[in-house]
Parts: C-alpha cells; structure tokens; sequence
C-alpha cells in the first residue's frame, strides 16, 4: 500500500503560504515552486535504491553508496507540471525526464490525454510523477495509467497543493502509489477548483491570464 505525506516543514509551509498569495507575481510564483520542488523531493526520493561502488579518495579506495543504474524518471504532467522538473533536477541531475499531456473537459472535469512520451527505460526506472494541483485527481489518474501502460511499475506522486477529493481518487485508483503533499485544502468548488487553493497554476506560472 501507498502512503499519503503532508508535509509540515516550515519552510514549505512559508513559501506555500507566498504562493497562494494573489499579488505574488509569475517570476516570483516560478521560483516559489522549483524552491518548494528541491524540499519536497529531499523527501520523495528517500528510497530511491543504492549500490555500492568502490571509488579512490585521496587517501585509499573505500565502498560508498550511490544511486542504482536503474536511477529515477520525472514525469510532469503538462502543462503546469514542468514548473516542478528543475527543482527535482537539481537533486538528481541524471533522471530521465518524460512528459505526459492532459487539458481538463470544462464540462465533465475528466483528462482528456494529448501527448504522452516517456523514456524508453521506463519499466526499469522508479518514477516520479510531477503536477503542482491535486483536484479532482483525474489527471493524476490517467497520467499514472498510461504509465503503467507503458511497463511502469515504481510510481510516486507529487504536488504541491491536493484537495481531499482528490487524494482519495487517486488512492483508490492506485493504492500502492506513495503520494507527498506540500499543504492539503479543504475542498473542491462547483468549478473543480481547489479551496482555498492559489487559482490556477498554469495561467500564474506562464501568465496566459
């Protein structure tokens, strides 16, 4: 079974707290998230597996731990997704990186699928699937299917702001997944917009409103 982290470290909750903020202006709202990505993914990758390695220091050969061949694949969740790759990929520089492309039905709320390109090393890697918004959890749904689909097997999922509609979607439809939360809220409006939640992160990172 998958677990469900909220985190409650006061700098994630500080630099959420900025975020959600209206005035808070898209450079800012852009650094905001890579910063927030780099400390949630501190802890969303502590059990990544290792190996060990012998290596030369200056002073003689020792074994030392370091990540397995296997290593790590990010998957953002287009569009507002990419907003979080830098800041995993400032802890672990040699992930691949895939990109799976979702836009949400105004009418019926469900993910209606775009683009999907993973790496081809998909089934061998632990994966670590990217959306600053946990809504209706549709999204994150189906973007977790056409992983699977693909021979996925060792998923996590982040986001930054999740409402508890969407959690409990996205556990039933795939209980074994680890989940890391930056600041779960209250509920979900008529619009399947997260309360109180920041807007919509897309139109605030790339200014398209």
């Amino acid at each position: 079974m998958g677990n469900i982290y909220v985190f409650d470290h006061p700098l994630i909750k500080h630099k959420t707290a900025v975020l959600r903020d209206k005035n808070t202006g898209t450079k800012e709202f852009r650094q905001l998230v890579r910063e927030i990505s780099v400390l949630m993914g501190y802890e969303a990758t502590r059990g990544l597996p290792l190996q060990d390695v012998v290596i030369d220091t200056p002073l003689a050969k020792t074994t030392v731990s370091m990540l397995s061949d296997d290593g790590v694949a990010i998957v953002a969740i287009l569009r507002a997704g990419l907003s979080m790759v830098d800041g995993f990929l400032d802890l672990v520089p040699a992930a691949r990186v895939g990109f799976i492309g979702l836009y949400r039905n105004e009418d019926t709320h469900r993910p209606v699928e775009y683009y999907c390109k993973l790496p081809d090393d998909i089934a061998n890697r632990h994966i670590i699937v990217l959306d600053p918004m946990l809504a209706t959890g549709y999204s994150a749904v189906e973007a977790i299917n056409l992983i699977k689909e693909r021979g996925g097997k060792r998923i996590s999922f982040c986001c930054i702001i999740a409402a508890p509609e969407g959690i409990d979607v996205l556990s039933k439809a795939h209980p074994e997944v680890d989940v890391f939360i930056a600041a779960k809220d209250s509920h979900l409006n008529r619009d399947a917009y997260i309360v109180p939640g920041l807007g919509d992160a897309g139109d605030r990172l790339y200014s398209n409103k």
